[in-house]
């Protein structure tokens, strides 16, 4: 079994590796993004492996399955780059809908807590000798208001994680999970409430038509001053053009940015010998009190451990004819 993995990082090659041990099957790993410009590759493949910011289009697909690739092996959660409707009948994909809900949890709280305290300035000052205290106040988390937009699994740690700072957590989901609300002790509240009475504001719903672009300059203008937002999510949940004006105007006191709605020819690449040229971008690095952190919420060993054995066992389970539970399955 020959599998083109696209993308691909050394962690990513340590990982699989090590974990293809017990599958023996033939890896080949290619650094670029799987798009119409590198699908060539894919022939002579059965499997490829992909990644968040591999461009998996009708015409994509049409050449993957000319080539012979008879599956789509996604080494994430999210889907939303491969265009299942070009893919139904012709090529199966499968996904990781969970490898560490506890690594972007974990990770969206440290975002919180590092521009609450700015920690990231302190830092830097006192690297220099500067052990001053001007600019650097915070605020108490205890009895202030948290918004969780989308509960899955991954929300339901950060909202225990913000119940242990004694906050206030309200939520909103399409599909409210009530038994969930009753045990962690949130509550359920439309989004113009949530807008209007949360402190912080944080992501953690998949990106759909109905949630592309959900933080906007309505929604904003719906929110309280000084209100910091926090996204782990995905990127095209918020309008940049919309949060860049928030912070100009101080609505938005702090931003926390591990995703970016174009992000593709950045995150996960070396740009330091570069310049870089998409000013959205570049505007949000300007800021002080903005934290781009590049797609690493899930980045831990127990992540990067689970991602490996949940893909090659949804492949393994493909060719041996097994159930899979991981399989996307089309509408």
């Amino acid at each position: 079994m020959k599998i083109a993995f696209f993308d691909t990082k050394q962690y990513d090659e340590n990982f699989f590796n090590n974990a293809n041990k017990k599958y023996g099957f033939k890896l080949k790993y290619f650094k670029p993004h799987l798009s119409e410009d590198t699908v060539a590759l894919s022939k002579g493949y059965d499997v490829v492996c992909v990644f968040v910011n591999d461009d998996i289009n009708k015409n994509v697909i049409n050449k993957l399955k000319e080539n012979g690739v008879k599956l789509i092996a996604l080494r994430c959660a999210g889907y939303n780059n491969v265009d299942l409707e070009a893919a139904k009948g012709k090529i199966k994909v499968v996904r990781v809908p969970s490898y560490s809900p506890y690594a972007v949890a974990e990770h969206t709280v440290a975002l919180i807590m590092t521009l609450n305290r700015k920690i990231h300035k302190s830092y830097l000052r006192v690297r220099e000798g500067n052990f001053t205290l001007n600019g650097l106040m915070g605020f108490d988390m205890h009895k202030k208001t948290a918004g969780i937009i989308g509960t899955g699994k991954i929300a339901k740690i950060v909202i225990k994680i913000l119940n242990g700072f004694g906050m206030d957590v309200l939520a909103y989901d399409k599909y409210p999970d009530k038994k969930a609300e009753k045990e962690l002790g949130f509550r359920y509240v439309t989004l113009k409430e949530l807008y209007c009475k949360s402190d912080i504001i944080s992501l953690h719903c998949p990106l759909t038509t109905e949630t592309k672009y959900i933080i906007n300059e309505e929604s904003i203008s719906n929110m309280k001053d000084g209100v910091m937002i926090i996204n782990t999510g995905r990127g095209k949940l918020i309008d940049t053009k919309s949060i860049i004006k928030g912070l100009k105007t101080k609505k938005i006191s702090a931003a926390g940015l591990d995703v970016y709605e174009e992000e593709d020819e950045y995150f996960f690449e070396d740009m330091s010998g570069e310049i870089i040229t998409d000013d959205l971008l570049a505007r949000l690095l300007t800021f002080n009190n903005v934290i781009v952190t590049s797609h690493q919420a899930f980045f831990t060993k127990e992540a990067l451990y689970n991602i490996t054995e949940t893909t090659l066992g949804n492949i393994d389970s493909f060719f041996k004819g097994k159930i899979i539970e991981n399989e996307i399955e089309y509408e």
